[in-house]
């Protein structure tokens, strides 16, 4: 039989191919990579959360075990452009949207298919239910680092030592009845001149003693008295808890986001639960950890704080409506100055460019609020002497400030300076 030699780029050609097939064929026969739950999460938190919860529905429904309801193509689709699925007809994208207030989800075409997946395993995980350590029971929070309160421990010192006096007074009193029947005479103390009568025929410590306690005592009534309206470190329980530590501080919301007023009137406003609902018609629930540290550090349930926040609205997060029921939130004042002093907020947040720390203390710190200045007449006056007035983009007081800049024969100009001591200033 004759062999039949194929020419050599022809053998090269096959060669290739064969090597081609055999690699996609090993590259097909590989397992797709499994979807990862945990990136899936932070894509939820960046893309999802603002409009989704695992469990509960929000502008848009709860999401857990949706890769059972949908198929992943459609799924691909939807998130990608919803409005271009619905304008095509498909029955289910309309159902939702019709479900929904006509109101089209955003589209996400940036997310790759591999995202979505990652996400849809992210939803699919089961729900974790509340760990309860029963071994440790409720008052484990309580318990110091051996397990016994710190009570307990002071308790049983106070035992020891009564029982230690107890037991003094028994031996003195075996000792000195033993000494009786062995016929030993007790020392007899001889009666001496009562203290009260000494005192009392000493006139130099009787005039020293009088003059003592009249200028005690009026240095105590004036300290009381000058104290009276003073509430520095006043710390009331509100109705509904709110944490400046978690707003102002983790979240970075300005001070005049909800105090808006303080730009522009002479009071800071109490904020309206509307501006609450700007952001809470969406955040029904904290983040896992912002929830441990409450409860953990402060003993404070922030999810039972915002559903006070919804009674009191009339706000149903199962239907995503206001009901019209409301109720009044009886807000405790805690900074409040006497009615014969006038005090501008508009003229020193904005004028002033004074920061609102500078009179209520690090409040991006403060879990519970509490008037951490004094806001007396002297604290008042010792920052107007020390306050040197902002001029940069100021037009209030930059032409004022040239003819007392001349006139003190200085640059930089304080408060007090610029008339910050005037009796009618700050008072009717």
């Amino acid at each position: 039989m004759k062999k039949v030699l194929l020419p050599g780029y022809f053998q090269k050609a096959v060669v290739a191919t064969l090597f081609f097939l055999i690699c996609s064929f090993s590259l097909f026969s590989q397992d797709a990579p499994a979807a990862d739950p945990a990136a899936g999460k932070a894509l939820f938190n960046a893309q999802c959360a603002a409009c989704h919860a695992l469990d509960k529905n929000m502008t848009g429904p709860a999401l857990r075990g949706v890769g059972d309801k949908y198929e992943k193509e459609w799924l691909y689709k939807w998130i990608k452009n919803s409005g271009e699925l619905i304008r095509s007809g498909d029955e289910r994208a309309n159902k939702i949207f019709n479900e929904w207030n006509k109101v089209a989800m955003t589209a996400f075409p940036q997310l790759s298919n591999a995202d979505i997946d990652n996400i849809i395993a992210y939803t699919m995980q089961p729900k974790e239910e509340p760990k309860v350590d029963v071994a440790a029971g409720p008052a484990a929070g309580n318990a110091s680092s051996g397990g016994i309160s710190n009570e307990v421990i002071l308790g049983a010192l106070a035992l020891v030592l009564l029982m230690l006096v107890v037991m003094l007074f028994l031996v003195k009193s075996v000792l000195d009845k033993i000494a009786l029947a062995n016929g030993v005479e007790l020392p007899v103390k001889e009666k001496g001149t009562p203290i009260w009568k000494a005192f009392a025929q000493n006139q130099f410590l009787v005039i020293v003693s009088v003059i003592f306690l009249l200028l005690s005592s009026a240095y105590f009534a004036y300290g009381w008295m000058m104290q009276i309206g003073v509430d520095q470190g006043y710390e009331p329980i509100q109705p509904i808890h709110y944490s400046h530590r978690i707003h102002a501080g983790e979240n970075g919301i300005e001070c005049k986001y909800c105090h808006s007023a303080a730009r522009e009137s002479k009071h800071s406003n109490i904020p309206s639960l509307n501006v609450c609902m700007n952001c809470h018609m969406n955040i029904a629930e904290v983040a896992e950890d912002t929830y441990k540290t409450g409860m953990d550090e402060y003993g404070i349930d922030y999810n039972k704080e915002i559903e006070k926040l919804y009674a009191a609205v009339g706000w149903d997060i199962s239907t995503r409506t206001y009901t019209g029921e409301t109720k009044p939130v009886k807000w405790v004042r805690i900074h409040n100055l006497p009615d014969l002093v006038y005090f501008n907020h508009a003229q020193h947040v904005t004028a002033g460019g004074i920061e609102c720390q500078t009179c209520h203390g690090p409040v991006q710190e403060m879990e519970i609020m509490y008037q951490h200045s004094p806001l007396t007449m002297g604290w008042c006056i010792n920052c107007h002497r020390e306050t040197e007035v902002k001029l940069k983009d100021n037009e209030y007081y930059k032409k004022i400030h040239e003819q007392l800049a001349k006139k003190y024969g200085k640059e930089k100009l304080t408060a007090a300076e610029m008339g910050g001591l005037e009796c009618g200033k700050c008072h009717y």
